[in-house]
């Protein structure tokens, strides 16, 4: 009976810690598959994976066209590596949830296809490189598939959803944006093209339709305005009057359009799947609550001792005060037990950073008090404890001790460390942002989004690999690098006589190139910028062919258009959200209970309650201020980072407050049948394939 309580227990807490990090996994719940499942989420096993996936990913580094180059066998053998800790990871996967959900789950199917093509191409290219036949490494653009697709990548799956949700909407949009690009190019066509007009490098002026084409999509980026209407504002002034109803209709309206379509159909999807989460986790917290509970009169609860067991299995490193704060507040009225409503709440509970702080008197306070209290020694200690004045001292420190151990060991001008600490006074500035209120919630809002903004950067990264591994393949070799007073044969070309006289020559683009893995993302990030990737893409043409202003248009569509709109949208969605909204209910009552137990508590008040037994071990001391009253003795409760407030949680906390308590919502295995159609959609947000 013990072993049976014992194994519900483990259930329940693998229920609620899937709550509490939001994974939606479908695993078995027979004692050996719970423990497999344990160990699946262990830090150390998600560690491992994302090591090897970016490792796998920085191959490209060390492969022909390398930065710094390996052998073949030494690259293979790491790959390889790779790939089976990959399958591990895919059959440790395979252990914990059902058979017919695993092969149902497009996720896993995708990473054994990719580790099946990679070691086929890796097998070809060996085979071929024996017999000194030169192939294409193609396989590599599929590592990204990876990074995508395993369990622990949930939200960069979620960001692709979003992009691959709004793509009907931005079609649309699209195709109406060509049009009138197209228009506007023919129109352009008959007014210069009978003109004879060449523009500042000599060249015929809109006279060949594609060229005005490409030449105005440069133009909806301003990459190449005013140039490109030069020569027929040159010849006449009333000309200007075209460019300006193109710029107008195609960069203000259609760009701005494009913005509106994105924000419009991400926070729709966004809210979709939020709300999918939302339910999940009200499912799971059920889960573990039917596991756990005991019936109290007309109603199911669960008992004190059974709580806190639980508690310790999901939160292990949270101290004995902390756990008895939760306890306090999940329990209020002390009775022994938590009832159904205050158990869901649990899982938010454990996300919020409470620190645990014991206050104590100073030394000083103690042997010297009239010295510890003067003016000299209360300044002192506001100067230490404000963290920016800190930050100044502790970087003059620093530059004292490097200007005395350069000094002793080489020659290095001392006037430099001085420069470094002259700048770092303007630190001193940042009090200003501290000391607004309104400031203080901007630089609030962008600290909390920092991490979410990590997705972000997972989605970059896997446009920049696969465009990167494209580039190389299209464009590597074709321009060189060579440094100042070169005598090699067209040096000031970039290696190639096709640049001759172009202004990417002349601008001395010659170090952006696609020679490398390196060199290529700087290029692809300069693109990103947009200013002058036109001359980019036409450097490029000139020495391919002119349709290789395609992979630069691609390029710009996919990274600019879409995903910096979607990032845009994010942050237009966070600072909406943390304007409007307030506290979250879990958050205002570990503030309330703080308030009640925490702050200034006697100890000798609490000697009949159970939060007393915790007292002695506390997590951190904080000295006493000093003062004309004596200091309390005891524990001093603070919320240290609230987590809460980024976009996706803010959002699943307004969304959890529309489910009402008794509103259940369905089973694990409806949230997964359902259809886009209803009001909770059936793309099951952590857990599906892109």
């Amino acid at each position: 009976m013990a072993e049976v309580a014992s194994q519900e227990l483990l259930l329940a807490a693998a229920f609620v810690s899937d709550a509490q990090y939001n994974r939606n996994i479908p695993f078995k719940t027979s004692p050996e598959a719970v423990r497999l499942y344990y160990l699946y989420n262990r830090w150390f096993m998600r560690t491992a994976t994302y090591f090897f996936i970016f490792l796998n990913l920085s191959l490209a580094v060390f492969e022909e066209p390398a930065v710094y180059p390996l052998p073949f066998l030494a690259t293979s053998l790491v790959e390889v590596l790779c790939l089976l800790v990959f399958f591990g990871r895919l059959m440790h996967f395979a252990k914990i949830t059902h058979r017919n959900v695993f092969w149902k789950d497009t996720k896993n199917i995708c990473i054994m296809v990719a580790i099946l093509l990679s070691l086929t191409d890796l097998a070809i290219y060996g085979a071929l490189r024996i017999y000194n036949i030169k192939s294409v490494r193609w396989s590599r653009i599929v590592r990204p598939i990876f990074l995508i697709n395993f369990a622990e990548s949930r939200q960069i799956r979620r960001a692709f959803r979003s992009i691959r949700n709004t793509l009907p909407e931005i079609t649309y949009v699209f195709l109406l944006f060509m049009f009138s690009l197209l228009m506007f190019s023919l129109m352009a066509l008959k007014l210069f093209g009978e003109r004879n007009l060449q523009t500042a490098e000599g060249l015929p002026y809109f006279r060949d339709y594609l060229e005005i084409v490409f030449d105005l999509y440069v133009l909806v980026t301003t990459a190449n305005s005013p140039d490109v209407m030069m020569p027929a504002f040159d010849f006449s002034s009333w000309y200007a009057l075209f460019f300006i109803a193109f710029v107008i209709v195609n960069t203000y309206i259609f760009m701005s359009l494009f913005l509106a379509v994105v924000y419009n159909n991400y926070k729709k999807h966004l809210k979709n799947e939020i709300r999918t989460l939302a339910y999940m986790k009200r499912r799971k917290m059920i889960e573990a609550f039917n596991l756990l509970k005991e019936e109290e009169g007309t109603q199911f609860v669960v008992r004190e001792a059974m709580w806190k067991q639980l508690v310790k299995l999901v939160a292990p490193d949270i101290s004995n005060s902390h756990r008895e704060l939760l306890l306090r507040i999940s329990d209020d009225e002390q009775k022994g037990f938590i009832d159904k409503k205050s158990f869901l709440q649990l899982a938010d509970l454990l996300n919020i950073q409470v620190i645990t702080l014991k206050i104590r008197s100073h030394p000083l306070g103690q042997w010297m008090p009239r010295v510890y209290r003067s003016a000299v020694s209360q300044f002192l200690r506001s100067v230490v404890r404000h963290r920016f004045d800190t930050l100044i001292i502790f970087a003059a420190l620093t530059a004292t001790i490097l200007n005395t151990t350069l000094k002793s060991t080489t020659k290095y001008n001392s006037q430099r460390i001085l420069d470094i600490v002259f700048i770092l006074r303007v630190l001193r500035l940042i009090r200003i942002v501290d000391s607004i209120q309104r400031f203080r919630v901007i630089m609030n809002t962008l600290i909390n989004i920092v991490p979410t903004m990590l997705t972000f950067g997972g989605l970059t990264l896997v446009v920049y690999c696969i465009f990167a591994i494209i580039g190389m393949e299209l464009f590597h070799g074709k321009i060189q690098f060579f440094p100042p007073n070169s005598n090699a044969p067209y040096a000031l070309e970039c290696g190639n006589p096709a640049l001759k006289d172009s202004l990417f020559a002349r601008g001395k683009y010659c170090k952006n190139n696609f020679n490398n893995f390196a060199s290529s993302f700087i290029v692809l990030m300069e693109l990103t910028v947009v200013n002058q990737w036109h001359v980019f893409a036409n450097g490029f043409a000139n020495v391919t062919a002119q349709p290789a202003k395609l992979y630069f248009i691609a390029f710009h569509i996919v990274m600019v258009i879409i995903i910096v709109n979607i990032f845009v949208s994010f942050i237009l969605e966070a600072f909406f959200v943390e304007y409007s909204l307030e506290k979250s209910e879990v958050e205002t009552a570990i503030e309330q209970k703080i308030q009640e137990l925490g702050m200034g508590v006697q100890e000798e008040a609490l000697q009949d309650e159970q939060l007393l037994d915790n007292m002695e071990s506390p997590d951190n001391d904080l000295e006493g201020e000093g003062g004309t009253k004596a200091q309390p003795k005891g524990l001093v409760f603070k919320i240290a980072s609230k987590r809460y407030r980024t976009v996706d949680a803010l959002l699943q906390r307004m969304f959890e407050a529309e489910i009402p308590l008794e509103d259940e919502g369905p089973s694990f295995e409806e949230i997964l049948n359902l259809s886009p159609a209803t009001a909770v959609p059936g793309d099951l947000t952590s857990e599906r394939a892109v």
